[in-house]
């Protein structure tokens, strides 16, 4: 408990002091966000405030987990695991990505940052690496950082996506995991980046579903099949690794949104918003709850299918289901303040991570032995 209280108190404490250097640095230099001619109008008064706010998370996160395993190892605890190495790593990933997009759009003068080919490769590469090192690295029980059946408040062992072990499907299953991955990561960070549009609604969305997973993986470590095996305990490898990143996440966000509140000082840019989808992506996988996130992510999930249901419904009618997407300039544009769209998404995004909690704590009392 002690590693999940200083990795939060950490990450928090090291991206709000760090932002404002930022903040300072880039306007400066005069370096601003640029608004897209095919935005939202109402938006062209944010036109130059400093972005790649996203640095200060992704470093908060690395920081904070750094001193923590830094103390389990001082203190005889351990220290970092390959879990959450690699869940660090898929962070990391994409936030250098978003970090090449961040940097083309500043400092090269172009506005779309990079092209959709290059940022499909990027994450294409992150995502297949990360798909076969997650099924590396067995540990004494013989648990891998992730697994190859699809999970929802545990793993599903009946749904395994690669069709089993060797024979005909061998290679084809594997190929199809590892695309299974890909669509997983990309899925999110892509989610997080168009939930990213707000004053505020990334940072405090993304901050509540990294306090529910701080919960949901230091409950798996409490009840872990390596302490006790019974019908309750869950089969996940380093679960208190990923809390205390986790926890990490959840500080690096609160810290930042301290300065992206409305009226934002900076912007977290793509360094942060992909970042943190992979952050969620990688979680979502090491805890064996990869529908479960769904649930709990409800709002990037909405966010991105608004997207998705706008250009399908444009190129194929060509009309329009919302007034603008992603979901959240719909209600902008229907005449509602930034302030009430963004605080009444923070409550939808609770909601869901308190749905997600109950299903999931739920799903332990069921199995749970009586007495």
């Amino acid at each position: 408990m002690t590693q999940i209280i200083i990795s939060g108190v950490v990450a928090f404490l090291f991206s709000i002091l760090f932002t404002p250097f930022l903040i300072r640095k880039f306007s400066s230099e005069g370096l601003g966000q640029e608004i897209r001619e095919d935005g939202p109008k109402w938006h062209l008064a944010k036109r130059g405030t400093p972005t790649m706010g996203g640095i200060a998370i992704l470093l908060g996160i690395i920081v904070a987990y750094t001193v923590s395993s830094l103390y389990a190892s001082v203190s005889g605890y351990g220290g970092a695991t390959a879990s959450g190495l690699l869940v660090l790593g898929l962070t990391i990933a994409m936030g250098l990505l978003g970090f090449a997009d961040d940097f083309i759009k500043l400092y090269k003068n172009r506005n779309l940052g990079l092209n959709k080919k290059a940022k499909l490769i990027g994450q294409f590469v992150a995502a297949i690496v990360f798909g076969i090192l997650i099924i590396q690295f067995p540990n004494e029980q013989g648990l891998t950082p992730g697994s190859t059946s699809l999970s929802f408040l545990r793993d599903i062992p009946t749904i395994d996506v690669t069709f089993g072990d060797g024979g005909v499907f061998g290679v084809f299953g594997f190929l199809v995991f590892l695309a299974f991955m890909y669509i997983l990561i990309s899925a999110w960070t892509n989610a997080v980046n168009l939930t990213d549009g707000l004053d505020g609604l990334a940072a405090g969305s993304t901050a509540m579903v990294m306090g529910a997973y701080t919960l949901i993986t230091f409950w798996q470590f409490r009840n872990s099949c390596a302490v006790a095996i019974e019908a309750s305990c869950y089969q996940v490898r380093d679960p208190l690794d990923l809390a205390i990143l986790a926890a990490a996440g959840l500080g690096s966000c609160l810290g930042f949104l301290w300065w992206n509140a409305a009226p934002a000082k900076i912007f977290m840019g793509d360094t942060g918003s992909l970042a943190l989808g992979g952050l969620v992506a990688g979680l979502s996988v090491t805890s064996r709850t990869e529908l479960l996130m769904i649930i709990i992510g409800a709002l990037f999930v909405v966010e991105a299918a608004s997207v998705v249901i706008q250009v399908a419904s444009y190129k194929s009618t060509k009309k329009r289901v919302f007034r603008m997407a992603p979901f959240h300039h719909h209600f902008e544009a229907g005449g509602w303040a930034e302030t009430t769209v963004v605080v009444r998404f923070w409550l939808l995004s609770a909601m869901s991570a308190i749905v997600g909690l109950a299903a999931f704590y739920g799903d332990w009392l069921s199995s749970a032995p009586l007495g």
